[in-house]
Order: structure tokens, then C-alpha cells, then sequence
């Protein structure tokens, strides 16, 4: 009998599909992947229903109460069920966009950066071939890239919306340089979304540890977006309307207001419009308003995008060098 010897090679096979650090990183994070889609799902589904079905139904019922332009400040508001549904929708859309920083900077401190250090996953691929830099690079290129095609989406629909019905949208007291409106109409929201990214990290590598990187990067956010929403309407010269008998109505971003001595000096309002005396004690001969009109919009948009993008860089570039200065020679 003729003995049949069969060999098993050890050789091991080549593993399939994708690999490296951008698939590890989407593996490994698949539920935020997740979160996200269906963040931006549901906030594009609601811009997108307000535009059409939502919209219809809410001139519809401006129709019935004869205002059919729905201009602001005639009496025209948002009581009819169709219209508070038109303007609840419209504010989940923006909300979430507005949102965004946020929750990227929580779960981007906590989970991609503080959690893998605190557990040592992240000291555990630095053996495997993947120095710390690298491992930190794709950290932030991956979630980057998904949160600026996201936000993009969202603003382009909110831009959609805006651009297509903004006498509705004026009725509803929504003015282009709200904060949620200002930010969600340009690429405001994209830079804030990179921004929370960049903090987090930052948090993230700071603390090495989930929780208290969670709240830094939630603290440090929330204080640099105050911050800049305070500078914005000193990122651009401002124009002023003048008035003799009242002050000039509100037409834009007002930024200062006051009145106007016979020798041009600015001054606060002593609050006597109606006092000829009391103006005259005060020399008041007019009143004035420092405003930004509507066209002031890119280039107050702009300045600030720019600021939160240099902010954002400077705060990535500081998670870098930390890094590398804790790892020494691995980096």
C-alpha cells in the first residue's frame, strides 16, 4: 500500500481587504462613523423637507391670513401649526449643524485620543510598526475629512433654504446674522467643525485619560467659540447711520449705538428722545448707529473662518510636539 503524505504549508495566507491606519481608525470608531451619518441625515432631511413640502405648507398658511409676502413686521407670525412646523424643522437643521463642534471635540478627546492612551492602545500600535506621528496623523486626517464633506453638505442645503426663502424666513425672526444662521450659511461651520476636532486631540493628548480629556475639550471649545463670536463683528469696519430726531433703525449687525454731541463726540444715550430740555442739557443733537449691512457677510465670515483654522492648526500642531516630546525618538 502506498502511503500518500500531504503537506500543510505554513506559509500564511495574505489577509484581505482593506488595511492600515485610515481602515483601522474607521473600524475601530464605527459607531461615531455611524452617529455622524445619521446626524447628517436627519439634519439634511430636515433642511431639505423645509425647503419643499415645508415651505408650501407655510405660505399656504400666510395665504389664509393674507400675507402672502410674509414681510417682517407686518404682523405676519409663526401661530399656524404649518408654520411652526416649517420653523421647528428648520431649527433641527441648523442646531445640529451648530452643534457639531461640540460633540466632535467631546468625542474626539474622550474616544479617539484620551481612551487609546488611557488603555494603551495607542502605546500597543506603536510597536507594531506605526510610529506615534503617523498614528496621531491619521487620527485627525480620517474624522477630518468625513466632518468636512458632512458640514459642507449641510451648509450648501442650509444656503439652499436661506437663498430660497427668506421672506419666510424673516417672519420667523430668523436674520442672516444670528449666530446659528451666520455660521450655518458659510464656511464658518466647517472651520468650527475642524476646530472642536483640533481641541479635542489636543485634550485628548494633554489629559491621556477619557473623562477629564472629555471635559477639556468641551470647556476649552465652548470658551474659544465665545471668544470669537465675540471678535466677529469687530473683524470688519463697521458703517454708521445718523439721525437728528431718533436712531436709525435696525438694518444689520448693530454693533454700537449712542448719541451725538454739537461737536460730532459720541456719548451715551441719556435716554431723553422725547426731552427738549434734557437734550439740550446733555448738547445731544442727533443719535447714531454702527451697524454691519447684509454684504458684510462673506467678509466677516471669512475673517473668522480663517481665525478658527489658525487656531485649530495651532492647537494640532502643539498635540504634535507634545507628542513627540513624550514618546522622545519613537515619533
Amino acid at each position: 500500500m502506498t502511503t500518500v503524505t500531504i503537506e500543510t504549508s505554513t506559509t500564511a495566507m495574505p489577509s484581505r481587504g482593506p488595511r492600515g491606519l485610515v481602515w483601522t481608525t474607521l473600524r475601530l470608531h464605527r459607531s461615531a462613523l455611524w452617529f455622524w451619518v445619521m446626524l447628517v441625515a436627519v439634519a439634511a432631511g430636515s433642511l431639505l423637507w423645509a425647503y419643499g413640502p415645508g415651505a408650501d405648507a407655510a405660505w399656504a398658511a400666510f395665504r389664509k391670513m393674507g400675507c402672502a409676502s410674509a414681510q417682517e413686521g407686518m404682523g405676519c407670525d409663526f401661530t399656524d401649526p404649518a408654520a411652526v412646523r416649517y420653523d421647528t424643522v428648520v431649527g433641527v437643521g441648523a442646531g445640529l449643524l451648530a452643534l457639531t463642534p461640540l460633540l466632535t471635540a467631546a468625542w474626539a478627546g474622550a474616544a479617539l485620543i484620551g481612551r487609546e492612551l488611557e488603555s494603551g492602545t495607542a502605546q500597543l500600535a506603536w510597536t507594531q510598526s506605526v510610529s506615534p506621528a503617523r498614528w496621531l496623523a491619521a487620527k485627525a486626517a480620517v474624522p477630518a475629512a468625513l466632518l468636512v464633506s458632512g458640514t459642507l453638505l449641510l451648509t450648501l442645503l442650509h444656503r439652499m433654504l436661506w437663498s430660497a426663502d427668506g421672506a419666510l424666513l424673516a417672519t420667523s425672526s430668523r436674520r442672516w446674522d444670528d449666530s446659528t444662521s451666520f455660521v450655518a450659511n458659510g464656511t464658518l461651520a466647517t472651520a468650527y467643525a475642524l476646530l472642536g476636532l483640533a481641541v479635542g486631540i489636543l485634550a485628548g493628548v494633554l489629559q491621556r485619560r477619557a473623562l477629564p480629556a472629555l471635559g477639556t475639550a468641551v470647556i476649552g471649545l465652548m470658551t474659544l467659540l465665545y471668544a470669537l463670536t465675540a471678535l466677529r463683528p469687530h473683524l470688519w469696519p463697521v458703517e454708521t447711520l445718523v439721525d437728528k430726531d431718533e436712531y436709525p433703525p435696525y438694518i444689520g449687525m448693530v454693533v454700537g449705538e449712542g448719541a451725538l454731541t454739537s461737536a460730532g463726540v459720541r456719548i451715551p444715550d441719556p435716554i431723553c428722545v422725547d426731552n427738549t430740555k434734557c437734550l439740550a442739557d446733555h448738547d445731544i443733537v442727533g443719535f447714531y448707529r454702527d451697524f454691519h449691512p447684509s454684504s458684510h457677510f462673506w467678509p466677516l465670515q471669512l475673517m473668522e473662518t480663517g481665525i478658527a483654522l489658525a487656531v485649530a492648526a495651532l492647537a494640532v500642531l502643539i498635540a504634535f510636539r507634545l507628542l513627540k516630546r513624550r514618546t522622545g525618538a519613537a515619533v
